[in-house]
Order: structure tokens, then sequence, then C-alpha cells
């Protein structure tokens, strides 16, 4: 038949006008057409002229974007107008038998103008040139114009809304008068025509500034939805990786101030004296719209998600209805000349519920990505407020607090760390709590109408499981809290160990320690099988409770209905079933993260709510002054009778009225404890004064107040004297526990003050830090702090003491400056520092110090005794009033000059600093080769990108091996075993309830069926039984493969850490100076973690989303083969979305991982440092650091968070097409009647799990992507060699007493660290007789140290050999031969445990034995007063003992052994002059007859000794009696003696 536009149906003139020409439907239609011709008549010129050259889209910057006004609205009216044309299209398409035009035509046009007038209105928009709106204005009004006559005329024909044709027109006439009236509005706003001034409109501040590039708040609404915007960054991913620079600032809205003025101004609204402000209400004043708009969004996702299930029944239950149709057509009504349709025939179409369930698809997957898009983001603004308002309070909190252990610092990075980020999650959970009860009630409400009262006891068996899933979320949550505890504690001891390698090598003890480690690596992994099995528990509770809930479903429904269901009603009821578990799975997440929330909250409050610093006003400057003329004091401080307190204990300091003079150097003295410190905090303001008052007197004009705080009266008052002199900021002061930034030296120097370099040299020179500078890798631009590198306590003091001298200031208080450095750094800073540097420059300096021998250079002194002062004035007034104080300083003098010269302390800190870095740039050098030749084997771009998006199968496979290849076997087979099953239960169900509806149609030309038609029952009793075994089966597989996944998990990383353990332990020394002990400490600590708890929840998800959307497209392809040939482009699709995706996903994961860190690390400095942060009025600059690294961490977060909406939009989209594809297929192919009605379902809900599950297969990808980096850089240094343990001798040829007279020959003996290094020792000959004490000394790098190494076989000896007694050491077994020799380090190394530990811990000898030896060490008295005695603590480290009594231990543990060799490597380089001669007296007699090798730092060490070698270069130069050896006057040894006196 062929197509008119009106129709040619016979015995009608479809053109006749007889009775008016708009009595003519089809004229009527054809009126329709005009709008939408005359909108693609002019705007296709306009846009393929105007912005279709090239030239032009390169100048449309993102800074000239712009949303007219209703633009959000304008797109959704579109969208809705382009869904309406598509159902007039449908309805005239399904009138097709009538052959007219006119049904279809105009609502096909409707459609292409619609889709224009988009187009079209975003170009505008981009280029903002409103004028051109014009053209919109005048279609809508046309379109409105010709609707309305279409709409009068079917009411005058008495066409209603009982006919769809009628609805249709209703909704599109309402929608083009809204669209009109949005288009009027934008005249009325921006005045661009009709009006004489038209509004110029700037774009937002934001997109000026091209630094943003966040774009998601200003791009148009169709970009917003599915992230087009994020397009350029992913793809452009695989080419280079995303920097910090590609991501760009955050716009205004986001940023951690804007959030936090919000955040502020809602919490200090509701300041009310008798309650405290509530943070739930703050945060929902000032976040509250957005979370509701989420939640709206999440409702209707959620209410749209049941369209699927309903669709399903549709399709099944009319393709049967469609099938028999095809007899008997229903006749179409005829109005004026046009054939219509019933409104609800439309409905009953299988091609129409095909589209409708794909449209639904589409706009569910988008409402909920919105949805989460929104929560995330606030979620993110919340977090930066609440960290801006935790670090405002830090910089006030009250020094009492922190001191006296209110607030630890472990508390605020708990804060800052833990509860933030529980908040965090809990607004992204937020709109679950409401969203989840709609979905459950919804859920139950249509299994109800489906499938009765059996569908409720079904739903009812997910519901009563829930508590259980919550039970098992709680318990999981106090596994990992202990499973925390036992990892730390490993940690600890693993750090140790790492720490005292050496030692413990040398002593051969690291199998000892190594099974300590073990042991809690033991207590660990129990937990972890705990954990383990939990997590199991929890994944089985997900998988079976849809199955168990579908069995009990239907084995009900086939007892109260003597039958089961049609297969509509089945399949139906199976998707909802796979709905309600997702919301209940959620829902014990959502309550565990709630309860968090509260505490967390409850936390914050209290922190908020805690003392703050008294008001410091005086220090600001907004208040009034007092002129008193005449006197010149500038920069002075004075006391009036002051009492502060420290409030949580009864600690009272009063202090006399005293002042401390301008210009003139005023020292405190004192015994530890009587409160020096405190004073100075006390004229800091520090302090919680109670009464009194600090007086400056300054030349600046802003300091006078007299504020109050709590219920301590705080006055402090600043009278102003003379013109100013130079513009000094305030007080540079310098704590007595060093505080030193994450920054480079220069920073932590000039600590913000613009940078001078003659002065920034003097200071350095006054400090002596020059030296220490010239050792560091990169000079002064070395990063030094927490997270740089570590230096000694001395040079870190000198730091902070440079610190403050850099500083102009007035006044300068110094607390303790020298107590960690030896008596020549002293002196050098006190002479070149304190007098000259500072006193040159006229400020006021007050000096806290222990050092009497400088009371000489004070203009001033403050004798302090239990928090009062004592006495005050100069040396000679305290000389004539106070003898008997004087006399007492005098004796303390000469004690300290005998005894506390830690004269080489500074030379011995260098040297651990050089060896440090030596070694470090050994091993940079090493890694910067290995890259080199990465680089060349990479060089053009498309390998690299190759690299890049590759999945790094092969460390896959060595974490799975790792596991055991029994419980791989079991994994992979109980997995596909599992999916089999699942799909047959579905397969039988399908089966099941075909042969019902086979039955129970009963004529082909019957087109209803009836599924309550009773037919024998030995059918069922046939299905039933199968139906329940493979469900059973399935649950117990679940359970299995649950089980196996996190069994195989546990075993890998149960292996992979005994093995990493073993071979880091057995490494010979040289691995542990060439890597860094944070890189191996990361391998036990993020990188086992990461092993232990999240590869194998990965794993496990990864395997069982991929296993479900496989069987998925296989059930399909075999149930509807023509599926295949659209699954192709659909592969190829997938394939490079996750390519993509996978590669910027780590970027970003990596960028906010490394952005995460310096915020975290700035938190706990800025608590650590806060006195020095207050004193130097450096609050603003660190808060704008604060806020600038917060900014950066949240900016790498929200494009993680948008590149998984990216992702999941794209897979969402991927799978609502294969749904409409199997829709299409299935339908084609049953016109060829290949599959039944069940299968079909069976496809459908099929099609429906693989939306879910298509974006879980990519992230896990990627995630485990991520984490298998982990298992690569643990295998990085499983591939390290051992030493080698065995020797060519066996254990029993070595005599039990050897080695017994200790003599010791060395011949010809070569040594290096490294086969690629050069010699350290070359061709060494000497022979050391049995008893004898030799002295061994040289400069730094002579090869000593790498001689006492030698002794033990801990270098490379590749020529030569040492003889002891008879044995070349080489054959020997390494254990034996270092359990038979006794070495002292220079370094102290006692580890944390008792006494006893530290002497022996190989528990070999008696208590006697080791009474002896610390009698011999001098050390017995002083341990038998500790409580516990021989089992004291001692704690990591030994810091509970003085670096004296350490060194004095360990000579105890080298006595405890009984060797007859004894090795002191430098042993009395760290110790004073008195530790140091009872060593030098137990060496010469309790060693009497043992032989002594001692490699000396001072050289009057080993004046007495009865040979001397004297070593440069690695040769021997000088080699005799010492004696003799000074008789050479040009001699190096005479040199050095003379050097040391």
């Amino acid at each position: 038949m062929a197509l008119s536009f009106c129709g040619n149906d016979k015995g009608i003139n479809a053109y006749s006008v007889e009775e008016g020409v708009l009595n003519n439907g089809c004229f009527v239609d054809a009126l329709n057409l005009v709008p939408h011709v005359f909108l693609l008549f002019i705007t296709f010129p306009i846009l393929f002229i105007g912005w279709g050259s090239q030239s032009s889209k390169v100048q449309i910057h993102h800074n000239t974007w712009l949303h007219f006004p209703g633009h959000n609205l304008r797109w959704i009216l579109t969208f809705s107008l382009l869904f309406v044309h598509i159902c007039e299209f449908a309805e005239g398409i399904m009138m097709m038998d009538t052959d007219h035009l006119h049904l279809y035509m105009p609502a096909f046009m409707g459609f292409v103008a619609a889709t224009t007038s988009v187009v079209y209105y975003h170009n505008i928009e981009t280029s903002n040139f409103p004028k051109l709106l014009l053209v919109l204005f005048i279609y809508w009004v046309l379109a409105f114009i010709t609707k309305s006559i279409k709409l009068w005329k079917y009411a005058e024909y008495n066409v209603g809304p009982q006919h769809l044709r009628f609805c249709i027109t209703a909704l599109l006439v309402i929608l083009y008068g809204l669209l009109m009236a949005v288009e009027v509005n934008v005249i009325r706003v921006r005045k661009y025509v009709f009006f004489a001034n038209p509004q110029k409109v700037k774009p937002p501040e934001d997109l000026q500034d091209l630094g943003v590039r966040f774009l998601q708040p200003f791009v148009n609404l169709l970009s917003k939805a599915t992230y087009w915007w994020m397009n350029p960054l992913i793809i452009g991913a695989h080419k280079r990786p995303i920097e910090l620079k590609k991501i760009g600032k955050l716009p205004i809205a986001m940023r951690a101030l804007t959030n936090y003025l919000r955040l502020k101004d809602a919490y200090e609204d509701q300041r009310d004296p008798d309650l405290s402000p509530s943070i739930w209400r703050s945060m929902y004043r000032a976040f509250g719209r957005p979370i509701l708009l989420s939640s709206f969004f999440r409702c209707l996702a959620d209410v749209l998600g049941f369209a699927g299930p309903l669709c399903i029944s549709g399709i099944v239950k009319y393709l049967k209805v469609d099938d028999n149709q095809t007899v008997l057509q229903t006749v179409h009504l005829t109005y004026f000349g046009v054939h219509f349709m019933s409104s609800t025939k439309l409905l009953q179409n299988t091609s129409v519920l095909a589209v409708l369930l794909f449209l639904a698809l589409i706009l569910q997957r988008t409402f909920l990505q919105t949805s989460y898009y929104v929560t995330i983001e606030t979620g993110i603004n919340l977090r930066g407020a609440l960290l801006a308002m935790i670090y405002n309070k830090i910089l006030r909190l009250s020094t009492s607090n922190m001191s006296m252990g209110e607030m630890t610092l472990g508390q605020i990075n708990n804060l800052v760390a833990i509860e933030t980020n529980q908040l965090m999650w809990f607004l992204f959970l937020c709109p679950n709590l409401w969203a989840m009860p709609v979905q459950i009630v919804m859920g139950v409400i249509l299994l109800y109408c489906l499938l009765g009262w059996s569908a409720v006891v079904g739903a009812s068996v997910i519901v009563l499981l829930a508590p259980i899933q919550y039970l098992i979320a709680t318990k999981l949550a106090d596994t990992q809290k202990s499973t925390l505890e036992h990892s730390t504690e490993r940690l600890k001891r693993t750090t140790e160990i790492l720490k005292g390698i050496k030692l413990l090598k040398l002593y051969a003890w690291e199998n000892i320690f190594c099974d300590s480690v073990e042991d809690t690596r033991g207590k660990e992994l129990t937990s972890l099988k705990t954990f383990a099995l939990y997590t199991s528990m929890s994944i089985f509770m997900n998988a079976a409770i849809p199955i168990a809930a579908v069995l009990v479903t239907f084995v009900m429904h086939h007892f109260l209905n003597e039958t089961g269901p049609s297969p509509s009603e089945a399949f139906a009821a199976l998707a909802l079933f796979h709905i309600l578990v997702t919301p209940l799975f959620l829902l014990s997440t959502v309550v565990r993260f709630a309860v968090k929330a509260l505490v967390s909250v409850q936390k914050l409050g209290e922190f908020l709510q805690s003392d703050e610093i008294g008001d410091d006003s005086w220090r600001n400057g907004d208040m009034s002054v007092s002129l008193e003329g005449g006197k010149k004091h500038l920069g002075a401080v004075s006391l009036n009778d002051n009492t502060s307190v420290n409030r949580t204990t009864a600690h009272l300091i009063t202090f006399s009225t005293f002042s401390v003079c301008v210009g003139q150097l005023t020292m405190i003295v004192g015994q530890v404890g009587c409160g020096k410190s405190s004073l100075l905090l006390a004229m800091l303001g520090e302090m919680q004064t109670i009464e009194g008052r600090v007086c400056w007197k300054t030349p600046q004009l802003h300091l006078l107040s007299i504020p109050t705080c709590g219920s301590y009266l705080v006055s402090f008052a600043s009278v102003f004297h003379g013109a100013p002199s130079k513009n000094r900021n305030f007080v540079a002061y310098a704590a007595q526990k060093s505080w030193l930034l994450n920054a480079t030296v220069e920073d932590n120097i000039t600590f913000g003050s613009p940078f001078n370099k003659q002065r920034y040299k003097a200071v350095i020179d006054a400090c002596s830090l020059q030296p220490d500078i010239d050792l560091l890798p990169f000079g002064d631009q070395t990063e030094i702090g927490e997270r740089g590198i570590n230096l000694s306590g001395g040079q870190r003091q000198r730091i902070c003491v440079a610190r403050a001298l850099y500083q102009n200031t007035n006044i300068v208080f110094l607390d303790d400056p020298f107590s960690a450095l030896d008596i020549h750094l002293s002196d050098h800073l006190m002479q070149e520092g304190i007098l000259k540097f500072l006193q040159d420059d006229k400020r006021t300096v007050v000096l806290v110090t222990h050092k009497l021998q400088y009371l000489i250079h004070a203009d001033w002194i403050i004798a302090m005794k239990d928090g009062s002062v004592l006495r005050e004035g100069t040396l000679k007034d305290i000389q004539t009033h106070d003898v008997e104080l004087y006399d007492h300083w005098k004796t303390l003098m000469n004690r300290q000059d005998q005894e506390l010269e830690k004269v080489a302390q500074t030379t011995l800190e260098r040297k651990t600093l050089r060896r440090a870095f030596y070694s470090r740039e050994a091993k940079n050098q090493i890694d910067d080769e290995d890259e080199e030749e990465e680089e060349e084997d990479d060089d053009n771009m498309s390998t690299t990108s190759n690299r890049r998006s590759k999945i790094p199968w092969k460390m896959c496979w060595r974490y799975l091996s790792s596991g055991g290849y029994l419980m791989v076997f079991l994994m992979v087979s109980s997995n596909l075993l599992k999916h089999s099953v699942i799909v047959a239960i579905d397969y039988w169900l399908a089966l099941w309830t075909s042969s019902k509806t086979n039955q129970s149609v009963s004529s082909p030309g019957n087109a209803s069926f009836s599924s309550n038609t009773t037919f024998p029952t030995s059918n069922d009793s046939y299905y039933l039984p199968v139906f329940i075994i493979l469900c059973a089966a399935g649950i117990f597989l679940c359970l299995f493969t649950s089980l196996s996944v996190e069994f195989l998990g546990l075993s890998a990383a149960t292996n992979l850490h005994h093995n990493l353990l073993n071979k880091i332990i057995h490494a010979p020394i040289r691995f542990f100076d060439i890597t860094p002990l944070g890189q191996i400490l990361n391998r036990f600590s993020a990188d086992t973690n990461i092993i232990d708890q999240h590869i194998p929840p990965t794993l496990e998800s990864l395997t069982r989303s991929t296993l479900l959307c496989l069987s998925a497209i296989g059930v399909i392809s075999s149930i509807t083969p023509a599926f295949l040939v659209a699954l192709v482009p659909l592969a190829v699709a997938f394939y490079f979305i996750q390519k993509y995706f996978r590669v910027a996903s780590k970027d970003l994961q990596d960028l906010d991982d490394s952005t995460q860190l310096p915020l975290l690390c700035h938190f706990s400095e800025t608590a650590e440092g806060l006195t020095t942060i207050r004193a130097f009025r450096h609050e603003a600059r660190f808060r704008q650091r604060m806020l600038e690294l917060t900014d950066t961490n949240n900016t790498a977060y929200l494009f993680l968070s948008a590149a998984n909406r990216w992702l999941e939009v794209r897979t969402d989209y991927l799978g609502a097409v294969i749904v409409l594809t199997v829709a299409g297929a299935s339908i084609w192919s049953l016109r060829y009647g290949l599959p039944c009605c069940g299968l079909v379902g069976l496809g459908l809900t099929y099609a429906l799990t693989v939306t879910n599950y298509l974006n879980w297969v990519v992230r896990n990808l990627a995630d485990l992507e991520v984490q298998m980096s982990a298992v690569k850089k643990v295998n990085s240094f499983l591939s390290t060699e051992c030493e080698n343990y065995e020797g060519s001798m066996d254990t029993s040829q070595v005599p039990e007493n050897w080695p017994q007279d200790g003599e010791i020959k060395i011949q010809d003996l070569c040594v290096r660290y490294d086969p690629m290094l050069k010699p350290v020792l070359k061709h060494v000959n000497a022979y050391i007789k049995p008893g004898q004490k030799v002295g061994i000394c040289g400069r730094t790098g002579s090869g000593k140290s790498s001689l006492s190494l030698a002794f033990f076989n801990m270098v490379d000896i590749f020529e030569g050999k040492i003889v002891i007694d008879g044995i070349d050491i080489c054959k020997l077994p390494l254990h034996t031969l270092r359990s038979r020799l006794s070495i002292i380090l220079q370094d102290p190394v006692l580890f944390s445990g008792s006494i006893r530990f530290n002497l022996d811990p190989e528990k070999t000898c008696t208590d006697d034995r080791l009474w002896e030896a610390l009698e011999i060490a001098q050390l017995k008295n002083m341990v038998k007063a500790l409580p516990g005695g021989l089992d004291a603590v001692v704690t990591e480290g030994g810091e509970n003992f003085s670096v004296g009594q350490r060194q004095l231990f360990c000579l105890a543990r080298a006595f405890v052994r009984k060797s007859s060799i004894l090795i002191m490597d430098e042993a009395t380089a760290s110790i004073d002059m008195a530790t140091e001669n009872i060593l030098q007296k137990v060496v010469m007699t309790a060693f009497a007859d043992r032989t002594v090798v001692t490699i000396a730092h001072r050289v009057h060490t080993i004046l007495t000794a009865d040979l001397v070698i004297v070593m440069k270069r690695g040769n021997i130069l000088e080699y005799d009696k010492p004696e003799t050896l000074l008789e050479q006057e040009d001699g190096m040894f005479a040199s050095f003696v003379k050097a040391d006196m």
C-alpha cells in the first residue's frame, strides 16, 4: 500500500475541506509541521556558518560560558519534550496499518526541531550572544499556537483523555507554553531585545580564573549529567599522567574557606550561654539543602528502578498476546478523518515497553549518579569546613590543655584523620537513610501484587536476616581494631630490628628477633582469620539471601496456590528480589556509619568547647594606647606580682615583680623543674594568669588592653614610650624542645620573613650550621622535618636558635638553647650568636640555661627555685649579697668543666649524617640507572601509554601463587561452579513457569490466559524438588566460594610477609646502607596492610562481578543468538571505557594519596609548635597554608569521584543499551518462534543485572591494579640476595671453645662493600698476638670501621684472608663466627624489653653471670635500685637511660659473651669523660687476658695500647708500639696526638 501524507483510504477524500479548513484532521497536522520547518530553516545556516568554522571554536574559551536565566529548567523541559515526541511518534507508527504519514511525520520533525533547539541554545550560551534567542522565542510561540488549535479541535470532536493522542497533544501544549515562558523570562532579565539598554553580564568569577579546571558547576545540564567535560582529562591521562597542575584550583564555592565561613556562621548563630551549640544543627543549616536535593534525586532513581521488573513482567506477558493478536486486529476509532488509539493500548505493545524500559533505565541511572555526586561534593565541602574549624581551634588552644594531656597530639590527629572522614562518609550515605525504607516498602508492595502472600513471606526472609548482617558488620569493626593493635605491635618490633640490624648481625641474634616478630604476626594472623571469616560471612549473606528468598517464595506459592507462578510474575519477582537485597545489605553499613558519626560529633563538640588561650588582644593591636613621655625603654617587659597556673594540676608559679631591661641579656637559672620555661611562657601569655600582669613596653603603637578570660582575670598592660626605632615584629622564641617545619632548612630559618642573604649567612655562621648544611644532599634546600631527613637533636636545636636569631624582632627568648650542644658549639653560639649578633643589634635577650659558666656575660640574672624567684641582680650583686648561692654555682661550674665535655658529639652527628647520605646517594644512583633503562625502552609515546593501560597480570599471578596452588584451584573451581548453579536455578525456574503457561493457554485464538488453572501436580512434583536441591546447592556454594577467596588471601598474606621478613633480616648489611629505613618500613606497614586486608575483598568482588556479567551474556546469547551481533560494538565500547578510566583513576588515586599526607602533617606540626607559632604571630600564615593544602586534597578527591561517576554513567548507559537490544532481539526472535516466554524473562532479568555489575568490573579492576603495586613492591625486596650463612666448614668441625687464644693473622686482605664498588681495604697485613691490646686510628673514611666489620665477615672479602686461632673465618658458618666474637659499637643500641633480655636474649646465662657483668660495667647499684632489678623495663631504644649508661650496658653485654676477642668500634665517641674513664678501666682489668681491638675516635684512649695501627685510604700507614710512633715527630700518629691534646 502506497504511503501518502493524508493516507488513501478507499471511499474517503482525505484532502476535502468542505467542512472548513481546520476541520480537516490532516490539514491540522500539516499546520503543526510549519514551526518545525521554520526553526530548521533558520537555525541550520546560523549553526553551520557561525559556529561551524573551526577558527571561532578555538576562541570560545570556557571563560565565556554563561548560563542564561532558567538554564536548567529549559534543559529539563526540552528533554521532556523529546520524550513526548517519541511517544507521539510511537503512537503514529503503531497505526501504520493505516498508511497515514501525517500521524507520525510531524512528531518526527518535532523531535528533530527540539534537538536542534537545544544545540542552538547551547551554542548561543557559550558565545554569550542572546539576540539570536529571538528565533527560539518565535518558534515556541508558533508551536504553542499550532498545538493549541489541534487540542481545541480534538475537544470539539469529543476526543478525550481516554484517547492517547489527546493526552500527548495536551502535554505538548503545556511544554511549549512553559518553554515560551522561559524565553520571555530571559528577555525580561537580559533585556536583549525590546529594551533600550540591554544588560551586560559577566561570566562567573571562577571561570575568568583560568586555574579553575573543575567545571561541573558551570557546564550545561547534559554535560553535568554525563560528565562529558571530563573527557579531555580522562582520555589525556592515557598519553601523559595527570599532575596537580592539570587539575587546577577549586571553584570558589567549594573552597575550604567559603565552606568554613558557612559552617562557622551556622555554629555561632546558636551561641547560648546555657547550651553548647549543636554541630548537627550547624551542619544541617550549612549543608542541608544539597543533601535534601540529593535525597530527592535518590528517591526518584529508586522509584524508576521498579520500572525494570514491571516492564519485564509486561513484555513477557504481552509477548504471547502479541503472537495471538495477529488474528484479531482491534478496529481503530476514527474522528474527522483521523484514526485514534485508546490510552491503555500503547502500554500493551512489547516494543513500546522495551523502549520505555530503556528510557527508564537511562533516567534512573542518571538520577542515581547525580545523587551520588551531590552527596560526595557536599561531604567534601563539609570535611574542608570541619578541618578549617579544627585548625582554627588548634591555633587558639590553651597551652595547659596540651601540656597536661587533656588534649594529646594523638587525639588531634584522630580528629583530623578519622573523625572528619567519618562525618564525610556518613554524609555520603545519608540519602540512604530515607531512600532505603521507601525502596523496601515499595518492593514488598509490588511483590505482594505479583505473587500475593507467598512473596511477603519471601521478603520477610530478607528483612529477618538484616540484623544478622548488622551483627556481622559490628563484629568486623571490632576485629579490625584488634588486628590494628597487633599490627602496630609488629611494626614496633620490626622497626627496632631494622634500627639495630647491625648489632643483631654482629651478635648473630637475627633469628631470635625474627621469631619475636613472627610471634606477633601470629597473633595478628589469628585476628585476620577472624576478620576473613566475618568478611566471607558478610559476602555469603549478600549472595545467598536472594536465593533463599526466591526458594521460600516459590515453595510457598506452590503450597498456597497449588501451582507455580507464570513466567511474567516469576521473573518480575526475581528482579524485585535483586533490587531488595541492595538496600538491606547497605542498611547495616549505613547504621554502622551513623553510630560512628554520632561518636565523631561528640568528640568534635568536646574539642570545640575545650579551653582556649587567654584573649591576647594585647598582642593583636585593636585597642587604645596611653602615652607617657620621657622614658626610652624600648622592648622591655615587666611582671607585676604575677601568679600563673597550670589549671589541671595545683601547679602554681608565683613571680614577684621584676623587669627585663631593654637591650640587655637577662639569664634565668635554677634547677630542673623550678619554673624557668613557665616564666617565659607566662611572659608570652601562654599560661593561665590568676593575678598580676605582664607589661610590655614596646615601640609598637598597638599594645594595651585589660581583657578577661573565663573566671581568671588576666591583665596585661603595655605602655608606649618614645618613638619607634625599627619596624620590628614581636617575640622571637626558641623553645626548649626543638620544633622543625616540614620544609627546607632555609624555610625553617627564615620562617616566613623576607630573605636577606647577608643576614642569613651571619646567622648560619653564628650557629655553626655551615658544616652540617654542606653534608646535606641539596644544601640548605634539603627537606627536613617529619617527612624529611632526620637530623640529630643538636642540629635540630641549632636550626631553631638560628630561626630566632634571623627574625627581625626587638625581643628574643631562648629556652635552654645549649642543652643538646657540645662545649665548643655552645661557646661559639654564646660568643658569636648571643653576645655579638644579638647584643650588637641592641636586642633584648632572655636566656634560660643550665650552663652557669656563661653567667659572667649576663647583664641581669634571675635565679629561680620551686616556682618563685629566689634572687635577681647582676653577678656582682649576688656575689656580695648571697655568698652561699655563689659558692654553690662555682662548684657546679667546675664540675661542668670537668665532666660534661661532649666534645666530639657534633663530629659524631655529622658523621652519622654523612654516612646516611653517602649510602642514600648510592641508592639513588642505582634507582636512576634503573629508571634510565626503563625510559630507553619506552621512548615513544604509544608504548608509554600501552604500559600505563596494561593490567599487571604477572603480579596477580605472583599474588595468587603465594596463596598456594590448591587454594587457587579451589577458588577458581568453586566460583565457576557457584555461577553455573545460579544460572541453573534461574533456567529451571524459566522451564518450570513456561511449562505452566504452555498448558494454561487453551487455544491459539484465546488472547487471555489464566495462571490459576489447575493441572496435574505430577508436573510440579517433578520441577519442585529439583528447584529446592539447586537452591540448596547454590547457598552452600556461596558460602564455600566466599571462604575460599578470603582464605586464599590470608594464605598469600602469610607467605608474603614471612618471606619478606626472612629476606630482609638475612640481607647483607650493605642493603641497609643503601635502602632508606622508611622504604623498608613501608613494605611492612602500608604494603602489608593492603595485602592483608584490601586485596582479598577486591579480588572477591572482581571475580563475582566478572563472572556474573559473563554468565549473563552467555545466557542471553544462548536464548537470543541475535544478541551476539550487537555484542561486538558494545564490547569494543566497553573495552575503551575501561582502558581510559583505569589509567586516569590510578593517577587521581595517587594524587589523592600524595596530597593527603602533607595536610595531616601540617596539622600535627602546628599542634607541636603552637607556642612558637603564637610567639612569632604567624597564625595567619599557617592558616592560609592549611586552607591551600585542604583545597589541593579536596580537588584531587573531587576529580577522583567525578571520574568514578564518568565511568558509572557510561557503563550504566551501555547496560541500558544491552537491555534494549536483548528485549528487541527477543521480540524479533519470537516472531520466528525461537525462545519460550520463560526464557525471554530469564534473558531480560539477566540483562538487568549486567547494568548493575558492569561498572563494578571496571572499578574493581582499577582498584586491584593500584593494590597490586603493593605486591610488586614487596616482590622487589624478595629478590634481594641473602648473606651466605652456610660456610664451607661444618659446625661440628669447629672446636667448642674456639677462639681460645685470640690470635689474629690478617694476610693480604682486600675488602669491598659491593662487587660494583671500589675496595675499601687494599692488601692489609697485620699480626695480633693473643691477649694483645691493639689501637687502630685514622681519619674518617680511612677504613677503620671496615676492618672491624671484616672480622665478622660482614663485608665482601674478595682477596686475602683473616685467620683467627688457625681457622680462616671465610670458611666458617656465619652464625658460628659471629656468635663467638664480641663487639661494642659506636652507637649504643638497646631494645625494648627487660635488662635481662638486652644482656642475654638467648637466655643461656645465669643471673650471677649477668650481675657480674653489670658490676664490671659499674651498673650493678643502678640496676639494683630499679623496680624489678634484671627484669626492669627498657623502653624503646633505651630512652629511659642516659647515653653513657646505654654504652655501659653494651659493655656488659660484650662481657656476658666471654669471648676471647673484643672489638671496640669508636665506643667512647658519644659519651662523656667520666663514663669513658670507667670504660677504659674495665677494658684494662676485666679484659686483661683477652685480645682487644679498639678503633679510636680520640687518640689519647689508645696511648696505653700494646700496638697501634694507623690507617689511611684503606692501607696501613704506621704499625708499631705507641711509644715508638710518638718518637717519629713527622708521623701521622704523632700529629693526631698533638691535635687531640
